[in-house]
């Protein structure tokens, strides 16, 4: 059984690279983090990190453009919420590669005992 099939390009290409480019820095990825806990305003965002609201406003554009938030509008309060199905994406594609690894994993565990029985083996002759 292969483990890459055409299932990996549910995803367009442009979507997976833009959650996958959003997610490379560990800012947006904390900011993502807080999101999971409920919505919140960017000033509540800024409160962890020690840079200005338009550097956190900047994030929250990739993040956006990701699709990976939502930016409402409620009178003042400007509130950003998780939207996760690109997350849902990345963890397909990457499913894919972890089917991979195990299957790469298990054949070398099952060469690894047939090396061992012929040491054995050998053993038992001297």
């Amino acid at each position: 059984m292969s483990y890459l099939t055409n299932e990996f390009m549910t995803m367009p290409p442009d979507q997976l690279s833009r959650t996958f480019s959003a997610l490379a820095d560990p800012t947006r990825r904390a900011i993502l983090a807080q999101l999971a806990s409920g919505e919140s305003s960017v000033t509540e965002l800024a409160a962890p990190f020690d840079m200005s609201l338009p550097a956190i406003s900047k994030h929250l554009k990739v993040l956006e453009r990701a699709g990976l938030i939502t930016r409402g509008r409620d009178a003042q309060w400007r509130p950003c919420r998780l939207h996760a199905r690109p997350l849902k994406g990345a963890a397909d594609w990457l499913e894919h590669y972890r089917i991979f690894w195990e299957q790469s994993l298990d054949r070398l565990e099952g060469y690894l005992k047939e090396l061992q029985g012929k040491e054995k083996r050998r053993g038992r002759r001297h």
